[in-house]
């Protein structure tokens, strides 16, 4: 698949880093968790944004906090294009498959793809669900290192999200014995690895969590 980068003009850019940068309620976090964001963003972990002088646009760069998590997750699941559809089966840009999908809620597959509002709200009741599953999990190992690998709370749930909650404790109680790889060969140790260290204290451990969007949310695929 093509890599795709989406422009975003001056003055939005700065007003979306503004008011991510200095808003702190609890209300302000949620929209900013399910906002409809662009189709895909460059992900850059330093603390800058970078302005191309001769097309006069910005690209934004996100934090590793929860909105820094989920954009790097969704570019590596599927380059940040919510109307993909892989060879397996899997769904929109955090590629979901139709039983996780039921878990939270989410029954009508065709609704789901003509809705970015949703496949946000989808993204983080998943990981919701996932840390109530594997609180116990994520006290224990934070902070070791297993397999050569540094153990985080983020690392934890973006392996969670590959591989389900239950191969991830699998994986941390035999001391990362047992393994596991997607369809492509992605497997846990890359996943804890890759996306360890974000601050994922927004997601809200919930063993019933389930995506819910405001109504009219349609997104603009619909």
């Amino acid at each position: 698949m093509k890599k795709k980068i989406a422009k975003i003009s001056l003055l939005p850019a700065i007003g979306a880093i503004f008011f991510l940068s200095f808003s702190t309620k609890e209300d302000t976090a949620f929209m900013a968790a399910t906002v409809n964001l662009p189709d895909a963003y460059t992900v850059k972990l330093e603390d800058e944004i970078i302005h191309q002088q001769d097309e006069d646009v910005f690209y934004p760069v996100l934090k590793k906090g929860y909105l820094g998590f989920k954009e790097a997750i969704g570019f590596k699941e599927s380059r940040g294009d919510y109307e993909v559809i892989n060879q397996f089966g899997y769904l929109g840009k955090y590629q979901f498959g139709k039983g996780t999908l039921a878990l939270i809620g989410i029954h009508n597959t065709q609704e789901f793809m003509n809705n970015p509002a949703l496949q946000e709200a989808a993204f983080y009741a998943n990981a919701s669900r996932n840390k109530w599953i594997l609180r116990k999990d994520i006290e224990r190992y934070s902070g070791k290192t297993m397999a050569g690998v540094k153990i985080t709370e983020s690392g934890i749930l973006a392996a969670a999200h590959l591989a389900g909650p239950g191969s991830v404790k699998k994986f941390l109680r035999s001391g990362g014995a047992q393994g596991f790889s997607d369809a492509f060969g992605t497997s846990i140790k890359y996943y804890l690895n890759k996306f360890k260290d974000y601050d994922t204290s927004f997601v809200k451990p919930n063993r019933k969590a389930k995506a819910k969007v405001k109504k009219g949310a349609l997104g603009k695929f619909a």
